[in-house]
């Protein structure tokens, strides 16, 4: 929802999909926390992936991985495919897991981790106010998108754009319609 309104939309109001290397490489990536169940190491145990949900929020889904360290506090984890990025989608995701745990187990969560495939890094995420008030706006936002039925117009958002798996069924060229349409259609008939 933050990444792209549209995106969004496609994937859970019109039930849309489409795959690219980026997602196959993430799927890859997923394999062994998808595959569920959980292993102690070190001390810590670690399960994957687990369910959440929030009644407070109105979310469910599935956390990659939870650690649960010595001190008996969740800790999620949340693996990406590429490296940190400058807009906060990521962030969120992994806050609402933390407040999702928080709101199931009745404790505080405080941080959690990203890590991502392309540095082989963990990135910790604190859970401050400001995330998570944004991460309340963005399931507010994304509520209201879903009770609307509707699919934003698109947005031509070139870097974005290029790496969406759902680009050809997105056609963010053709914009608002209120101008590019004619200019699209006449492209697509001299292509």
């Amino acid at each position: 929802m933050l990444y792209c309104p549209r995106q969004c939309a496609l994937i859970h109001n019109e039930r849309q999909w489409a795959e690219n290397a980026f997602t196959a490489e993430g799927r890859v990536l997923h394999e062994r926390v998808d595959a569920g169940g959980r292993e102690r190491r070190l001390g810590v145990t670690t399960g994957r992936s687990v369910p959440l949900r929030s009644d407070r929020l109105g979310l469910t889904g599935i956390a990659d991985a939870v650690e649960l360290r010595d001190d008996g506090r969740p800790y999620p984890v949340e693996y990406k495919r590429g490296s940190p990025k400058a807009h906060r989608a990521d962030e969120v995701q992994l806050c609402a897991q933390g407040m999702c745990l928080e709101e199931m187990l009745d404790t505080v969560v405080p941080e959690g981790a990203l890590y991502y495939g392309r540095t082989r890094r963990r990135q910790v995420v604190l859970f401050g106010s400001e995330l998570r008030g944004l991460t309340e706006q963005v399931a507010e936002r994304a509520h209201a998108l879903f009770q609307s039925g509707r699919t934003p117009a698109p947005i031509l958002e070139a870097r974005k754009c290029a790496a969406c798996s759902l680009r050809e069924l997105c056609q963010p060229e053709i914009g608002d319609g209120s101008r590019h349409v004619e200019r699209w259609v006449l492209a697509a008939i001299d292509a």
